[in-house]
């Protein structure tokens, strides 16, 4: 029927895509862990192909806890999309933080020439967003003006009454007054099916 057997899904990442969707999908992860071992973190990180992309995160804002001396209670990160569209346009990682892609805007359409929010073109449902930049920061030193926090979510289901399925929230630069983004049900997804 084109869908993954319902045993092997428990042990895999969660997505909703069909069965020949799913295996280009593992094959691209599968690519993505062994570069990963054998030449070290990439780049960009193709945050859709980890297992749990939370723990990647929470580890970005340790690690720059533990060199900068911050507590790690009182930090936070923000994000920020660039104008970078492929992996090749990324020079090099930054030094705290990382460039991930993968994400996928669905409520909302993207403006690359101002970088921000802009509505949704007719009948088109979700936007592969730019690479974006995840950078740890002290929260007391994050000031956010003209930014609409979007819930990022593993697949276009959402969470669940737990909670499960809420990876981290990004900051998306807008000229609209947050709300109506929160009325358009705008978030970032990671699996598409």
């Amino acid at each position: 029927r084109g869908s993954r057997p319902a045993r092997g899904a428990k042990l895999t990442p969660a997505t909703e895509k069909p069965l020949g969707s799913w295996m280009l999908w593992f094959q691209k992860r599968y690519k993505q862990y062994k570069d990963w071992a054998q030449h070290g973190e990439p780049k960009v990180m193709w945050l859709s192909g980890l297992h749990i992309p939370e723990t990647y995160i929470a580890a970005l804002v340790q690690a720059a806890c533990r060199e900068k001396g911050w507590p790690l209670d009182k930090s936070t990160l923000y994000t920020r999309v660039t104008r970078f569209t492929e992996h090749s346009q990324v020079s090099e990682k930054p030094r705290y933080g990382c460039y991930v892609s993968g994400l996928h805007l669905e409520g909302a359409g993207w403006d690359l020439e101002s970088s921000m929010l802009r509505k949704q073109d007719p009948k088109v449902l979700v936007t592969e967003l730019p690479i974006l930049q995840i950078i740890p920061i002290e929260a007391n030193k994050l000031k956010l003006a003209n930014t609409f926090r979007a819930p990022v979510y593993v697949t276009q289901a959402r969470r669940n009454a737990m909670g499960v399925g809420l990876v981290f929230e990004a900051d998306l630069a807008t000229s609209e007054h947050p709300s109506l983004w929160t009325l358009q049900g705008v978030a970032l997804i990671l699996n598409t099916s």
